[in-house]
């Protein structure tokens, strides 16, 4: 596997990201189409990237953070099949060599299901064992998504 820093994406590789998301987080979350996608990507300020990609150059993890209201936030996803290997550990250390601080709404519940069917297992203890705490006040409740928000500091 091989880590690519970017700070924008191809149209290829936005596709893949696309097909990433849309397979891995819940479905509540998924894009209809490429182009809501690339709507929202647009829209994110002082993009940066990291994509991890295996030997056919297919990509099967995204980082991407971003500013928002003076701090800065991020989201991963990895392909199922590559959980619990330490690839999802190397890229939040690759991204921390560059931030002081990072923030993120991560669903804490096990009740969405994803495309396929699977549950969508919430990553929240991935991420306290990387050393992020999870707030006490801000949560995340929409139609689509409940989740609490997270941050990391140096």
């Amino acid at each position: 596997m091989e880590f690519i820093k970017r700070s924008s994406l191809s149209v290829s590789e936005k596709l893949e990201v696309f097909e990433l998301w849309n397979n891995e987080y819940p479905e509540k979350l998924s894009y209809k189409e490429k182009g809501e996608f690339d709507t929202y990507l647009k829209n994110l300020m002082e993009q940066s990237h990291i994509l991890l990609v295996d030997i056919d150059k297919k990509i099967k993890g995204w980082y991407f953070d971003f500013k928002r209201e003076n701090e800065k936030w991020f989201a991963i996803i990895l392909d199922s099949e590559i959980h619990g290997k330490g690839l999802g550990t190397k890229i939040l250390e690759l991204a921390k060599e560059k931030e002081n601080e990072l923030n993120g709404w991560v669903i804490d519940h096990n009740r969405d299901k994803k495309k396929n069917g699977e549950l969508y297992n919430s990553p929240l203890n991935f991420y306290l064992k990387n050393g992020f705490e999870k707030s006490v006040i801000d949560r995340l409740e929409l139609k689509n998504i409940s989740a609490v928000k997270i941050k990391w500091r140096k």
